[in-house]
Formats: structure tokens, C-alpha cells, sequence
């Protein structure tokens, strides 16, 4: 395997980790119904930095922080409804 390729494969793994991040926090209130064991300043604190990661991503051309980021804001943003629902 060349370098590349590994740290184009690395960078990948890294952005699907922590692209679907959030979605174990999303399932347990949709179970319990309930979002008061969660942080609405970590929400919002995420998903500030993912926007500007997302403008980073552009700026340098890269289409894995593009998508993973523009991601990670949309299950953000699933996760800040669902905590004033569940509120």
C-alpha cells in the first residue's frame, strides 16, 4: 500500500468516525424520549466548529472534509431538534 493511498484511507476512516459521532446520542433520545442528560452548548459549540471546518475543507479543496463536515452539521442539527422536543 502506498503512503498516499494509507493516509487517504486514514483521513476517511477518520471523517466517518467522527462524521456519525453524535447519532448514538440522537438514538438514545429518541428511545427515551428525554435530552436532559445533553449539553445544548456542546451542540451548538460542534456545530459551529464543523461550519467552520466545513469552510476550511473548501478553502484547501478537500472533498473528505467537505462532506464529513457538511454531515456532521446535518446530524447536528437532527440532534439540537430532537433536544428541544425531548426537552
Amino acid at each position: 500500500m502506498d503512503q498516499e493511498f494509507f493516509w487517504y484511507l486514514l483521513g476517511t476512516l477518520a471523517a466517518v468516525l467522527t462524521t456519525f459521532g453524535f447519532v448514538p446520542q440522537i438514538i438514545k433520545m429518541r428511545k427515551t424520549r428525554s435530552s436532559k442528560d445533553v449539553s445544548l452548548m456542546t451542540l451548538f459549540q460542534f456545530s459551529a466548529g464543523v461550519l467552520l471546518w466545513t469552510l476550511y475543507g473548501f478553502h484547501i479543496g478537500d472533498i473528505i472534509v467537505v462532506v464529513a463536515n457538511i454531515i456532521s452539521f446535518l446530524t447536528l442539527v437532527v440532534a439540537i431538534g430532537f433536544y428541544y422536543h425531548y426537552r
